[in-house]
């Protein structure tokens, strides 16, 4: 039989609920503007019914305020992440790759290729017309140094951004480290709450706004499982493990517990042309500042899964066009190693070289230090030559060897390895028709171009030449990272030969000076170089075309990222709506909650002024 008192008891739990909600509602209200915060609600249910011995059987007993819970939605969560993560890629792309638009773009503000290579013929259509007078020779060599000293600013540029996102690649590691103990911080503040069987949905919040920032720097995946009693039973213990994973399942937090990621400097350069000190990055053996930190397993920087900011900045630090050196070991020994490259035009070409003069080949995750190395064209195989006192690598006859990783992106390296192409193959032409002159003195020029000493800025390599071949030794498909080829020629090192510029008499303008200083035959030919495709071919175009090369390959990757960074902001705020309008706070609708609410209150507050009414009427006038 239910208490006299049973009706002021209903009335109460009323009271209590519409108070929960009416304080659900002030703190929705409070915080509207709160970044991360989720709107909350008040569950309630009705109360376990009572069995009374009357003819209608069972009684309510009114209402029991259960949990005051967050209103989200995973699905929303989970779109927004992988929007968030496409976006960071994009806008990070979108930053560099306007820089290196800027770069390359002439305008009339701005001296570029296009005006420095017209003014170099210029000068050298001068000196035809002047019979090669020494002033005019001084001229056109000092144009012809200004075309390569933009090549070695240019590239002075590129390694500066290289090394710009390198730096952003090692603060976003730093970041990840960052959001994912604080993330293990949380999973452990909020079991301890959710114990008891109270759900902590402020901390809950702060955990889903740190997850939002870690999905812009790099791709996410979240599993919350719960945990149960021990002993087999399947009774949930009202805690979850909380597990945050990142570039494609590799795990960053689970539970309580932090990996870290470590930036660790490369020792070895992976493509010729690379600025020093890029980091690799690993997962961290144990505690920041030990002795083992720069032995960590390998965070996988290349993975398709890979994906947010920290995709965008490595794409633009390495990327290749999917050009990176690799081959089978054929044969291998304790000081070489022979790889055969299969043909592959940009590995066989020395003008597409992009390997370091000294460096590191990996075989089956083992890295292996080289001193130097060697192409030979007829057996298509490049011999590595070890540094001492490395482990044999013998045993991997038959493997994969690999420099660096292809990583599909036209990125700091991919403009490095077009601009070394060019400088090689100009060089090349201006120097074959230079060197078959004679100087004022009648003997035989020497070559035009030159690579320098990046110290001391010396003439150091003069290019081997052969005058019965009229080649030198890199056309014949051979060549040695030891010898003077144009291997050794990069946009840093091209240079007009030293000599030349201190005496123009050695500049040669004619094969024969017996016809006389009006002869002008090499200097003809030399002008031709300028239009002629059978000279100088660069990707089919001709040598002063070259820039419309590049400048068309950084259009369409600007294009590209302007067109994704938009369509994915878009994306973006669309999902973001979507996700608003579940766990957002909406003023109008919390307005009408309140009203509602304030009704139910008073409403409840009446209940219980008319149940204390009859208990007054029932107590005094009937003496129960």
């Amino acid at each position: 039989m239910s208490s006299t008192f049973f009706g002021l008891n209903i009335a109460y739990t009323g009271l209590l609920a519409a108070n929960a909600n009416i304080n659900t509602t002030g703190n929705n209200i409070s915080n509207v503007n709160t970044k991360g915060y989720s709107r909350q609600e008040t569950i309630q249910e009705a109360s376990d019914a009572l069995r009374i011995s009357q003819m209608y059987g069972m009684a309510g007993s009114g209402v029991d305020t259960k949990a005051i819970t967050q209103v989200r939605n995973q699905y929303y969560d989970l779109k927004y992440w992988q929007s968030q993560t496409d976006l960071g890629q994009y806008e990070k792309k979108l930053y560099y790759d306007l820089q290196i638009e800027n770069y390359f773009t002439e305008t009339e503000h701005t001296e570029g290729f296009g005006s420095i290579f017209s003014r170099m013929f210029s000068s050298l259509d001068e000196v035809r017309k002047s019979s090669g007078e020494g002033s005019v020779k001084t001229q056109f060599l000092a144009d012809a140094g200004n075309l390569c000293e933009y090549f070695s600013s240019m590239n002075t540029n590129l390694q500066k951004l290289q090394l710009d996102a390198n730096a952003e690649i090692k603060n976003k590691v730093e970041e990840i480290n960052s959001i994912g103990e604080q993330i293990a911080t949380l999973n452990k503040q909020i079991n301890t709450i959710e114990i008891n069987s109270t759900r902590a949905n402020e901390l809950r919040d702060k955990r889903n706004l740190l997850v939002d920032q870690l999905s812009k720097i790099v791709d996410v995946e979240i599993r919350e499982s719960p945990i149960y009693i021990a002993g087999g039973s399947d009774v949930k213990s009202g805690i979850y493990n909380y597990e945050v994973s990142i570039a494609g399942g590799q795990i960053l937090v689970d539970g309580y517990d932090n990996r870290n990621l470590i930036c660790v400097a490369r020792e070895n350069k992976v493509n010729q042309s690379d600025a020093d000190g890029l980091y690799d990055v690993k997962w961290l053996l144990g505690k920041p500042g030990n002795d083992d930190e720069t032995k960590g397993l390998e965070f996988n920087l290349y993975g398709n899964n890979l994906g947010g900011e920290l995709k965008g900045l490595v794409e633009i630090r390495d990327g290749n066009n999917e050009e990176y050196f690799h081959g089978k070991v054929t044969a291998a020994n304790s000081t070489t190693i022979r790889v055969d490259v299969g043909g592959i035009d940009y590995l066989t070409n020395i003008d597409k070289c992009t390997l370091p003069e000294k460096g590191a080949v990996t075989i089956s995750g083992k890295s292996f230090e080289y001193d130097s190395f060697e192409f030979n064209a007829a057996t298509g195989e490049y011999t590595f030559t070890l540094k001492p006192g490395q482990d044999d690598p013998s045993s991997y006859n038959g493997r994969e060897l690999y420099i660096g990783r292809s990583v599909n992106y036209q990125g700091v390296p991919y403009f490095q390895e077009q601009m070394n192409e060019f400088v090689r193959i100009f060089a090349r032409a201006m120097n074959d028709i230079e060197v078959t002159a004679q100087d004022v003195n009648g003997n035989p020029a020497g070559c035009l171009f030159t690579a320098k000493d990046l110290v001391d800025g010396n003439n150091v390599y003069d290019f081997d030449y052969d005058p019965t071949t009229k080649k030198d030794s890199a056309n014949s498909g051979d060549f040695s990272s030891n010898a003077d080829t144009y291997y050794r020629l990069t946009a840093a090192t091209f240079q007009v030969n030293k000599e030349m510029v201190k005496n123009v008499d050695l500049f040669g303008t004619t094969y024969d000076m017996n016809q006389g200083r009006d002869a002008q035959d090499i200097t003809e030919k030399l002008l031709t170089v300028q239009d002629d495709k059978s000279k100088v071919s660069f990707r089919g175009a001709s040598s002063k075309e070259f820039l419309q090369c590049l400048t068309a390959d950084v259009a369409l990757n600007t294009n590209n990222a302007k067109t994704f960074t938009t369509n994915y902001e878009n994306i973006n705020k669309a999902v973001n709506n979507q996700r608003l309008s579940e766990m957002g706070v909406d003023n109008d609708e919390e307005a009408l909650n309140l009203v509602k609410f304030r009704e139910a209150y008073n409403l409840a507050a009446k209940m219980m002024q008319v149940m204390t009414e009859i208990y007054d009427r029932l107590i005094l006038n009937t003496g129960v």
